[in-house]
């Protein structure tokens, strides 16, 4: 075994040491697809995390961490995505064009699975437009991906920059590519992210619905309208034909 795939088995043991039959049972319920991971304490989860980062940071370089990430991925275990994302946070200083078309390919290549894509978006994804690696624009090609997953991630990193006061312009340039979009994964994240944008400039965000409520998924509306006035959301109910 080289170096990476000692690791690898390194965190697979300490997972199965660490499973939780109880966990398991309480979490599989916020899968539709199915829960696929070890069920480990959180609390147990980061200790860990911290402790390797700390052991192994004077020999594990970013490249090192995406490759190690690869074989995490691939295994479709949420632990191990969990570990893959945090371990290449922790490099986010050394993040360039190249860490972001690599970290793409996890969405397509094991994650499978909304809260392992929503932990990327949060600690990984945003970082590569906060530190103007890339545009908005640069989600584009995403929007075309067969992941749902992937797709998902657009909206959901973009939630997080809209939280830091990112203009809503160029964001809304690329998520119109998903407003038709079926998967009702990506519809909620859609949703989310425009009622964000709501609370921050409401004139704009409902400019937006008002142009595509009649040809958006139903979720789109319902999430993006929650906090509103019932007399409010009654202007993005959908136009009803004649």
């Amino acid at each position: 075994m080289n170096k990476l795939e000692l690791k690898h088995k390194e965190i697979i043991d300490f997972c199965l040491a660490n499973t939780d039959d109880s966990i398991i049972k309480k979490y599989s319920r916020y899968f539709k697809e199915g829960y696929n991971g070890y069920g480990i304490d959180s609390k147990i989860l980061e200790s860990q995390k911290t402790k390797w980062l700390d052991s192994w940071k004077n020999e594990m370089t970013i490249s090192d961490y995406l490759n190690l990430g690869d074989l995490l991925i691939a295994t479709g275990k949420l632990e191990e995505a969990s570990f893959a994302t945090q371990f290449i946070a922790s490099k986010k200083d050394e993040f360039s064009i190249e860490t972001f078309d690599r970290v793409g390919k996890w969405l397509e290549n094991g994650i499978q699975n909304w809260a392992s894509t929503d932990v990327l978006c949060m600690l990984v994804l945003p970082e590569f437009i906060y530190n103007k690696i890339i545009e908005p624009k640069d989600f584009i090609n995403w929007t075309k991906s067969e992941s749902k997953w992937k797709r998902r991630a657009v909206p959901v990193t973009f939630y997080e920059v809209i939280k830091k006061d990112h203009s809503p312009e160029s964001i809304l340039s690329v998520i119109e590519k998903l407003m038709e979009d079926k998967e009702e994964d990506v519809q909620k994240g859609l949703g989310t992210l425009l009622r964000e944008i709501w609370k921050k400039q409401p004139k704009i965000a409902e400019g937006f619905l008002l142009k595509w409520k009649d040809k958006c998924g139903r979720k789109i509306i319902h999430y993006a309208t929650e906090k509103m006035t019932k007399d409010n959301k009654a202007k993005f109910q959908k136009t009803k034909k004649q």
